[in-house]
């Protein structure tokens, strides 16, 4: 495979913390021209809890070298304190409180929510590149991404949905950009991963979308705009199928389409820059980037 690997790890949280920030910005700026402009002109392209725990996520996984649910629960809590504006949903300050007062696990915390059901939001899939990267090509791939989820998204589906996001990140990470891109495989495998109806049927819906070329809006309403991760994941899958050539067109189509914006954006953002790289992330959108360097570094940790 004629790839740098590093490249991809980097494109891979670079793009998925970029796509946070550039959905952030599409709450106010909805047609693409000003979104653009929005960015150029921004001094900074801050992002939001979801690259927040992305961040968290590798840190616990590059200093323990594997998925410690409680590590990762005890990571993203003291993050949390660090910057509790970055826009957390009330699951995770749920789950710390309960941790802390009552004296239980996290994962225990996560299974109280939502009349014990847990939660099958998408913030475990919104954060999950680290699992992407440092388990691609490995076996138990799946196991690790929905062990990782438990720490906040308790529920089947907010499993199921972080572990083929984190399949989908892996596999376009291995994939080389400059052969022709393998749609059936490629989705066929995301499918045959999904351990739940919810997420199969909507990974069905997106190769039948892609298969038709329906247009973005017509996907988006056949997909789901909630938080919900099969209502939302399954919609970034299909923004870089429908243009895995492009980092950019994949990023406007996930963020300009309603729904949770700066989360698609991290998801699609995360896929397209795994099998692009870097390099083919407009240079002047990275280079204002909050914490750029940073998460780079912990991009190549999870490769060592």
């Amino acid at each position: 495979m004629s790839v740098d690997l590093r490249k991809k790890a980097i494109g891979a949280m670079i793009g998925s913390a970029l796509g946070d920030a550039v959905g952030e910005l599409a709450f106010r700026y909805r047609q693409r021209d000003a979104l653009i402009q929005a960015v150029i002109r921004a001094p900074m392209l801050r992002y939001t809890d979801d690259t927040a725990m992305a961040i968290g996520l590798a840190e616990s996984i590059g200093k323990k070298g594997d998925v410690d649910p409680e590590h990762i629960g005890e990571t993203f809590h003291r993050n949390f304190l660090a910057e509790p504006w970055r826009g957390y949903a009330s699951g995770p300050p749920r789950i710390f409180d309960m941790v802390k007062r009552y004296g239980i696990t996290y994962r225990e915390a996560a299974k109280s929510l939502f009349r014990g059901q847990g939660s099958f939001g998408n913030g475990a899939a919104m954060r999950i590149v680290p699992v992407g990267i440092f388990f691609h090509g490995r076996p138990d791939i799946l196991e690790k991404a929905r062990l990782s989820a438990e720490v906040t998204h308790a529920h089947p589906i907010g499993k199921d949905g972080a572990a083929v996001q984190a399949l989908a990140i892996a596999k376009a990470l291995e994939l080389d950009p400059t052969g022709p891109f393998p749609l059936p495989g490629f989705i066929g495998l995301l499918i045959n991963a999904a351990e739940t109806s919810e997420i199969r049927n909507k990974m069905i819906l997106v190769k039948e979308l892609i298969t038709k070329g329906a247009k973005p809006s017509e996907a988006a309403r056949e997909i789901g705009q909630s938080v919900a991760v099969h209502e939302s994941m399954p919609f970034a899958v299909y923004s870089f199928l429908r243009h895995p050539d492009s980092y950019e067109n994949c990023l406007m189509c996930a963020v300009l389409n309603g729904g949770d914006r700066d989360t698609l954006g991290a998801m699609a953002g995360a896929i397209s820059g795994a099998y692009l790289g870097i390099d083919a992330i407009p240079p002047a959108w990275v280079s204002k980037l909050e914490n750029r360097a940073y998460i780079e570094q912990l991009a190549l940790k999870l490769l060592s």
